[in-house]
């Protein structure tokens, strides 16, 4: 892939996550500011942790799968671009969305 393309993108990317990022925060402290009762702020303050901590659970399941994925490979001898190597780092993708989707379950 040419990087004049990959550039562009990963800087729309990164200005779009700012954007909420910011977005979010300004909401939040209107919330705050405008004397919200002391149960939604407790709420919200709750809900993103509990987002976080789960988001590390979600990235956690999938990067380690892929990890799997990536060895299984290596112990195969795959050295080139296949459709069965993309398939398995796609499965391994897909059973880590599993497994978090599993544990998040058990979690609550």
């Amino acid at each position: 892939m040419d990087f004049n393309l990959i550039l562009p993108m990963l800087l729309i990317v990164c200005i779009v996550y700012t954007i909420k990022t910011i977005v979010d925060a300004a909401t939040r402290r209107r919330i705050i500011e405008a004397r919200g009762s002391e149960e939604l702020v407790r709420s919200l303050l709750e809900g993103d942790a509990n987002k976080r901590r789960l988001a590390s659970l979600h990235w956690g399941c999938v990067l380690l799968l892929l990890a799997l994925a990536l060895g299984l490979i290596d112990v195969l001898g795959i050295t080139e671009v296949t459709p069965g190597a993309i398939g398995l780092l796609l499965g391994a993708t897909g059973v880590g969305n599993l497994v978090y989707y599993l544990l998040q379950r058990r979690i609550r």
